[in-house]
């Protein structure tokens, strides 16, 4: 298996970045761009611009989460965007109680009112169950090779048809190794990623790209996964940085 490679950008960016980030890629034959959303940036919004620069390129968001992101909201932000190459990734956000069958019922209303492919962010095993069973796939994150070949492939033993994406903190520059560091960080102060982390029996540092390691880490991540989302760490988040990102994972996969 030699996975699909994509880049993300978190919506936080900006347009530009996304817009300009999402061309690069197609020019280099990658395969999507993914756009996390977060409080006050709207993913969507940061595939809109990406949308109106590229023809191909598959545009993806990692991940809309369904508390503060209802259906009818998702559907509306996604009007514009072209279904055929939009895959909607979805997760549970900040719900407590009843998470994995909110996030079952959002998959299933999305698929019903939209022709875009519906993905699943999941990091425990019901929520793995329920996203390769009951929407096109999973987004996974925060793993290492090995575990990610496990759930991948437990994922498709549910279902066959599933796709499984990996989203892989990555810095090809060593001037944003340290940015990398406290991504790690504040990740493993989650309560829901540090009891993962400690369940898995992982780092969070474990489970990233480093710019030393750059091709072969890649490598190694794109023989478990059927696509890999290398989701850019830079220095400061500009334009520049984003884009000489792209041209360092062009260079390593060439």
């Amino acid at each position: 298996m030699t996975a699909a490679l994509s880049i993300g950008v978190a919506a936080a960016a900006g347009p530009e970045v996304a817009a300009r980030v999402a061309a690069a890629a197609e020019a280099a034959g990658l395969h999507a761009l993914w756009a996390n959303d977060t409080p006050g940036h709207d993913a969507l919004a940061a595939l809109g611009a990406a949308a109106g620069e590229t023809q191909r390129l598959v545009l993806a968001t990692g991940v809309l989460p369904i508390d503060r992101r209802a259906p009818d909201d998702i559907v509306a932000g996604a009007s514009g965007l072209p279904a055929d190459r939009l895959v909607l990734g979805i997760g549970s956000g900040q719900l407590r109680h009843g998470a994995v069958e909110g996030v079952t019922d959002a998959a299933a209303a999305l698929r019903a009112r939209t022709q875009a492919r519906v993905v699943v962010g999941a990091l425990g095993p019901r929520m793995r169950r329920a996203g390769a069973t009951a929407s096109d796939g999973l987004l996974l994150s925060w793993l290492t090779p090995e575990v990610a070949a496990e759930q991948a492939r437990h994922a498709h033993e549910l279902a066959g048809t599933a796709h499984v994406a990996l989203y892989v903190r990555t810095a090809a520059d060593p001037a944003a190794t340290s940015v990398l560091d406290e991504e790690a960080r504040r990740y493993a102060g989650y309560p829901a990623y540090a009891a993962n982390f400690a369940r898995l029996g992982v780092e969070a540092t474990d489970t990233v790209i480093r710019p030393a390691a750059l091709r072969d880490r890649i490598a190694a991540y794109r023989a478990v996964a059927d696509e890999v989302v290398l989701r850019a760490i830079t220095a400061s988040g500009s334009v520049d940085e984003h884009l000489r990102f792209v041209e360092a994972v062009a260079e390593a996969v060439a």
